[in-house]
């Protein structure tokens, strides 16, 4: 009898969620909505409703994506928003006069102190060179996109992803999805962590390890039937891997709106994460906690009564400390 475990990440959000509502900090975040993608509207309300539990200001923008690179910019300028996201895709695969898609320009539009998702060009740089800080003192922490850094964090709480340096080393993964968001990033990150990565898309599969990628001869099927963790991230329903392709004791996550399992056919004991998105959104949340106290928890000011007595007291002393340092100059003075 085939064994299939299945995981719930409602633990793993929660633990992070736990730790931001913890923090008792109350930053903004603002989401940009430019089309009609109902997985992006979903993901959007999810946001929505966790922000509003865990004390974060959301607000979502609705406009027209001929309107988003203003509003980006007004964003940006604006100090009293500290993190942004937009809810892809915007043009899909339209081409920009700049070189790359409409989508990227619109990704590299965001400000660096701002990008909660991490897919600025500064961000993306970093993640596929593996530097993880933006500083040499490592204080301050580069942002990696959301739903990778969920994957992870699902690998780390079935204990594939070693916590240690370790980390992924001699572990082989199928990655079944190339996006700019979610599979090349995590694909990179997975090998960065010492993985053996097999990123495979609807023409072509890579080989990708440690700062090197290249064509490989080897079939999906063949890829899939040697990896330790596959993760499922086709934008259909009709795609389904049947589940007698995996190696026993396998781990298969599904980042994907739709199922992309076919669990009737399996033949071997495997672990399963049908769903990542409240650990995208928990790891959302982070990233804005890690922005705020990196680049703005020091320009912010809330003002209430209790803060503003502090203010004007500490304002009374440092006005007292020049009058007494004048006064001791001049007594001084010949």
């Amino acid at each position: 009898m085939v064994v299939v475990t299945r995981v719930d990440t409602t633990e793993v959000a929660e633990a992070m969620r736990g730790a931001i509502r913890a923090d008792g900090l109350r930053p903004k975040l603002v989401g940009f909505l430019a089309n009609e993608d109902p997985a992006a509207r979903k993901y959007a309300e999810w946001t929505g409703r966790a922000a509003s539990k865990d004390g974060i200001d959301y607000e979502i923008r609705e406009l027209d994506p001929v309107a988003l690179e203003a509003a980006l910019d007004d964003a940006n300028a604006d100090p009293n928003v500290h993190g942004i996201l937009i809810y892809y895709p915007v043009f899909g695969a339209a081409p920009s006069f700049f070189g790359g898609s409409m989508d990227d320009q619109l990704r590299d539009r965001v400000a660096v102190e701002k990008d909660v998702e991490g897919l600025c060009h500064t961000y993306r740089s970093n993640l596929y060179r593996n530097i993880r800080f933006m500083d040499r003192a490592r204080t301050k922490k580069a942002i990696v996109p959301c739903t990778p850094l969920a994957v992870i964090k699902c690998l780390e709480h079935v204990g594939v992803h070693a916590k240690d340096s370790s980390k992924m080393l001699g572990k082989v993964v199928s990655v079944i999805n190339r996006s700019e968001v979610v599979g090349r990033p995590l694909a990179a990150m997975l090998a960065n962590d010492g993985a053996t990565v097999y990123s495979i898309d609807v023409d072509s599969i890579y080989l990708m390890v440690r700062g090197k990628m290249s064509p490989t001869n080897l079939t999906p099927d063949a890829a899939i039937r040697s990896s330790d963790v596959v993760v499922l991230g086709v934008p259909s329903k009709n795609y389904k891997l049947p589940a007698s392709l995996l190696k026993p004791n396998a781990v298969v996550v599904n980042v994907s709106t739709f199922k992309n399992l076919d669990d009737e056919s399996a033949v071997v004991d495997y672990t399963y994460v049908p769903l990542v998105g409240r650990v995208t959104v928990a790891c959302l949340e982070r990233s804005l906690l890690t922005l705020y106290k990196q680049y703005h928890a020091r320009r912010t000011v809330f003002f209430n009564r209790n803060n503003c007595t502090i203010i004007a007291a500490a304002a009374a002393s440092a006005l007292l400390l020049c009058v007494v340092a004048l006064e001791k100059k001049l007594a001084a003075a010949p």
